[in-house]
């Protein structure tokens, strides 16, 4: 990995030290000419005519999906987000009245919201699978709660957004598989960062976006559906025309890939864009990514963990590229406001984006810092630095 280079190929960080990438990660200048280019194509051409053209670019991004998550192309959909994404793969599941789902206390807030929302509609059950004493699901009682429940499906979230936590997804998918128990994981946080190999956690669905650490653009996200889910008949809610042929009056047939769980718009411009995205993270190589990143958060949580008015809140035997902390005193909005001041991207989390964690942990909010490879030992100083004069 040559730093230099990246950093020279990421015009953001000569404007401010950006420790924001669970939020949206600096795009490298390849990505973002990408979409330019293909904005100025479709203004000289038309879009369906740059569509056309550009078809056979525009695919290799089932392949370079597809290398990203170690499956194989069939596997792999293009969408607007995660949300979408999971939402999209949760509409596919033939609920009925009494069928449980198992959450966790760590599930993104977007996610607790459609489950509550499954539950009014369809009076579904949502049971919550314990954690162990350091934050991770308590994998003895998943089990057990899968042989008390026959639960529909389990969801997990990978890494949550309010915490650097990181669940045993393996581990879970050897117990999800042995009872054939739905398994529906949200990597959003995790993809770009950590190594996410579908064939090695075994779910039968992964959601994840571009935005945060694969570096992409915004409003551009990626679906897994594994071969099982496929060969059962899993499709959206609302299947269109690209992901179903209309066959009969009352008859249409969907697609045997992933793509049956696509719409026939998208944004092609923010695709190419990630193909971009893909292309540069396979050059560099997840591994080197995930261990640049392992030497710079050893090193911010050693250093912060000095200031004495410093609480680190994150739990778990695995931590990631987030790091919350707490601190006395100090409103959310100034602290924001602060940080900003001083040309330095962070972001803060409320207890609504974490209502069973924080209210667990007695917090209200926290700051949440989350760097990536391309940032540097000196921007980390710095950091500590701004920190200390709070």
């Amino acid at each position: 990995m040559d730093l230099q280079i990246i950093r020279n190929q990421t015009a953001g960080c000569e404007e401010a030290i950006h420790f924001n990438n669970a939020g949206a990660a600096l795009m490298p200048k390849p990505v973002a000419s990408a979409i330019r280019d293909y904005i100025t194509a479709e203004e000289l051409h038309g879009g369906y005519e740059t569509a056309d053209r550009k078809r056979e670019e525009l695919d290799l991004f089932y392949q370079y999906g597809a290398r990203l998550l170690n499956c194989e192309s069939r596997n792999i959909a293009f969408t607007t987000n995660a949300t979408e994404s999971y939402n999209k793969a949760l509409s596919s599941i033939p609920f009925k009245t009494g069928d449980v789902i198992l959450i966790t206390a760590n599930d993104y807030p977007s996610n607790y919201i459609a489950f509550i929302s499954l539950q009014k509609r369809f009076g579904i059950k949502l049971v919550r699978v314990e954690n162990t004493e350091t934050g991770e699901i308590d994998l003895a009682d998943l089990e057990e709660k899968i042989r008390k429940y026959s639960p529909r499906l389990l969801s997990v979230t990978h890494i949550p957004t309010s915490s650097g936590l990181v669940q045993p997804v393996a581990e879970i998918g050897l117990i999800t598989r042995k009872y054939n128990t739905l398994y529906l994981l949200d990597a959003c946080q995790s993809l770009g960062q950590l190594k996410v190999d579908a064939s090695l956690i075994g779910a039968d669905f992964i959601s994840g976006t571009f935005r945060k650490f694969l570096r992409g653009p915004r409003g551009a996200g990626i679906l897994y559906v594994s071969d099982k889910a496929l060969e059962a008949g899993f499709e959206p809610l609302f299947i269109d025309l690209h992901g179903a042929t209309w066959v009969e009056e009352n008859k249409y047939i969907p697609r045997n890939d992933a793509r049956r769980f696509e719409d026939w718009e998208k944004g092609y411009a923010l695709m190419m864009g990630s193909n971009a995205a893909l292309k540069y993270l396979h050059e560099i190589g997840i591994d080197q990514i995930e261990s640049r990143n392992e030497i710079l958060m050893n090193k911010l949580r050693s250093d912060l963990s000095k200031i004495n008015f410093v609480k680190l809140q994150d739990r778990g035997q695995k931590q990631c590229c987030i790091l919350t902390f707490s601190c006395d005193n100090r409103s959310e909005s100034e602290t924001k406001k602060y940080f900003s001041e001083n040309n330095i991207h962070i972001y803060t989390t409320p207890k609504a984006n974490a209502i069973i964690d924080f209210t667990e942990k007695k917090l209200d909010w926290v700051v949440r810092v989350s760097p990536h490879y391309y940032n540097t030992e000196s921007e980390i100083e710095r950091f500590i630095q701004v920190v200390g004069n709070l």
